[in-house]
């Protein structure tokens, strides 16, 4: 397959895509999601043929518990579509009306982005959320799925795009790419690509960002945080702290460090190491976290590290600055959160935390779209521009001005005839 042929006829059908109804994009979600599940037995076929090969790949753990497919997952995606059925139109929404002069009005209105490439690695459930997204917001994507989900993608892929295009769509909507070549071939697209969204390791999103002109949205790594305040309740923090560590490792927005207060590291610290153990995490942390419980001992510049595994840094601080400090130096400004019951701190550590997520007293796991209420997301998004966070379909839409006129010139204006008398006017 040539990718820019195929990636130069997806731009021509965009604004085909863009111009769909709501109800023509929710009747394909619809029939996508019942699709899905009549053919349930097809797809756990290719993926136990992934588990297969990646078992006998002695592929890392994180990575086989990332690309399952079960009836767990099924579940998860399925319900996903439907609650990306319910939610409002992005398009076509007025953001901003205004009269420049009489018979002279302007409107920001929302809009597809266009053509999107998303590049992700072992896990087969998001080319299903990111394909729903995309037909919601009216964009077409070109998908490529990492090859441990081989198998499992291509059966995914066609079920979807089958049904989609036998729904009205336009062919160009869709795109899978396949092999590992034509990664590289999509990345030199800048004329006909608007957007790339990686996702995968920190190495793999990095390459994606020092090779293309494409605008690249997403983030490298996830160094999530959560900081033990002095004023914190303790039938609260155990909790949270194991879910945030252990209710799915491989995950971006897992905890990989923790950072308690120093006055009350005697008390918290060695209930924490008890739950944490009893879930089977192991512990690294600074000579003084040594003292209280047992842990490899790090060095500072460590605290970077990215577990993706049963394994946890620990440090003890001083304060809450000391706390924000560490954050930023050393998070990923993913997702953050504080201990605490003194609305004080909670609002200053929010305010200070660099990071796209900042939360109080509950588990940084929550960073997800579908948590979110968004249907489901095409990943966080850690930059500052255009979106940050889980990135539903409001992340996917950009808008464009539209101006009404009745014949006027900028002349007129420029040399003094006229003049501006600016206006708001009801968003219709």
């Amino acid at each position: 397959m040539n990718i820019r042929e195929e990636v130069k006829r997806m731009k021509a059908d965009s604004p085909q895509m863009a111009a769909l109804s709501l109800e023509m994009r929710n009747r394909a979600l619809e029939e996508t999601a019942r699709e899905l599940e009549s053919r349930k037995e097809e797809i756990f076929a290719a993926n136990a043929r992934d588990l297969q090969a990646a078992e006998e790949a002695n592929l890392p753990p994180s990575v086989q518990k990332r690309l399952k497919f079960d009836e767990h997952k099924l579940l998860d995606v399925v319900k996903g579509i439907r609650e990306l059925e319910k939610l409002s139109d992005p398009l076509a929404q007025v953001q901003l009306a205004r009269q420049l002069d009489e018979n002279l009005n302007l409107y920001r209105v929302s809009c597809p982005i266009g053509v999107i490439g998303i590049i992700f690695e072992a896990r087969p459930d998001a080319l299903v959320q990111i394909s729903a997204l995309c037909i919601k917001s009216g964009n077409c994507a070109v998908l490529k799925g990492g090859k441990e989900t081989a198998a499992t993608n291509k059966v995914l892929f066609e079920i979807i795009y089958q049904t989609v295009v036998g729904c009205g769509l336009p062919k160009g909507c869709l795109l899978q790419a396949e092999q590992h070549q034509e990664i590289d071939e999509l990345l030199s697209c800048h004329d006909c690509v608007d957007l790339l969204i990686p996702r995968g390791s920190n190495s793999f999103v990095q390459y994606i960002m020092n090779h293309t002109k494409i605008p690249v949205m997403g983030h490298a790594d996830g160094v999530c945080h959560i900081y033990v305040d002095e004023d914190y309740d303790m039938e609260k923090a155990l909790p949270v702290v194991v879910d945030a560590k252990t209710q799915y490792t491989a995950a971006c927005n897992t905890m990989e460090t923790l950072l308690v207060h120093r006055n009350i590291a005697e008390e918290f610290l060695p209930e924490a190491a008890k739950a944490l153990t009893e879930a089977g995490v192991k512990f690294r942390g600074t000579e003084e976290v040594s003292r209280y419980i047992d842990c490899e001992v790090m060095e500072e510049e460590e605290f970077h590290t990215e577990y993706l595994d049963l394994m946890l840094s620990v440090k003890l601080v001083d304060s809450l600055e000391e706390a924000i400090t560490h954050i930023n130096t050393y998070g990923s400004h993913h997702t953050d959160c504080i201990l605490t019951e003194n609305s004080r701190h909670a609002e200053r550590f929010m305010q200070l935390v660099d990071s796209a997520g900042v939360y109080q007293n509950c588990s940084t796991r929550f960073a997800d779209g579908f948590r979110y209420g968004f249907g489901a997301e095409v990943g966080i998004s850690t930059g500052k521009i255009h979106a940050r966070g889980p990135v539903g379909l409001e992340g996917l839409v950009t808008y464009k001005y539209k101006l009404y006129g009745q014949g006027q010139i900028v002349a007129d204006y420029a040399e003094g005839r006229k003049t501006f008398h600016f206006q708001e006017l009801s968003e219709e």
